[in-house]
């Protein structure tokens, strides 16, 4: 429809001016083709796939579909189509920054809460990130609590004090060392008296050896044996038993 206000021409909201001519817009899912003149109407072309079109247009291309870049911690939350653009939400452990016509833009990662902190409000969403906060005096937290535990209290559970606790990490217990003292207050003096005595046999051993295989091979063959080898032998047989 032409409306002639003095020289300017003045179309309806739905047209569109090409020239002298009012043309009708292309309605969503469609642009133009072609523009309308005085002896022919305007033509549509439909979207082409991976394009869109939300409104009536004079436009004679259609909008190109939002691409959800998953490295930009990106879904589709709803596919494209014709007359709809692609919705994207935040990839899981992500939560949007960037929010357009109900499309998030941009997402980030959730935080990681430190060791020595805990999840103090509640776990990230896709709309809020996690809030960390720091463990007080005798807690700790591997960063994954929703709060901080205390530290183990040894003496409660009849254990001994090993390692005290930490933010990070609890306190470590065991068992008292007066049985370690007691073994190796033991065990010791044995092995001590195996060293001193194992040297001592040795030589006996040998002595005796020597006693039985010269000494006495000789005084029992008829050679000189003097008194004094015999107390000698003597001697090391009481020693030997």
């Amino acid at each position: 429809m032409k409306v002639f206000s003095g020289n300017s021409l003045t179309c309806h909201p739905a047209e569109y001016q090409t020239g002298n001519e009012c043309c009708p817009m292309c309605p969503p899912g469609s642009c133009v083709k072609t523009n309308c003149t005085e002896f022919r109407s305007r033509s549509c072309l439909p979207c082409l796939e991976g394009t869109y079109m939300n409104q009536p247009t004079e436009r004679t291309q259609c909008f190109p579909c939002t691409n959800c870049d998953a490295g930009s911690g990106l879904k589709i939350k709803t596919s494209c189509t014709s007359t709809s653009d692609t919705v994207c939400e935040p990839l899981e452990g992500f939560y949007c920054m960037d929010v357009k016509d109900k499309c998030c833009m941009a997402a980030q990662r959730h935080k990681h809460c430190e060791p020595g902190q805990y999840i103090s409000k509640k776990v990230g969403t896709a709309s809020t990130d996690t809030e960390c906060s720091d463990c007080t005096d005798g807690t700790f937290s591997n960063g994954t609590f929703t709060s901080c535990q205390p530290h183990t209290q040894c003496e409660s559970v009849n254990l001994q004090l090993i390692r005290p606790g930490t933010a990070t990490t609890d306190a470590q217990c065991g068992h008292s060392s007066n049985t370690t003292v007691t073994v190796i207050s033991i065990v010791v003096p044995i092995v001590l008296l195996i060293c001193i005595s194992l040297p001592i046999v040795y030589i006996v051993r040998k002595k005796r050896k020597s006693l039985t295989g010269q000494n006495m091979f000789h005084c029992l063959s008829g050679c000189t044996c003097c008194e004094a080898q015999e107390s000698e032998y003597i001697l090391w047989i009481i020693i030997l038993k």
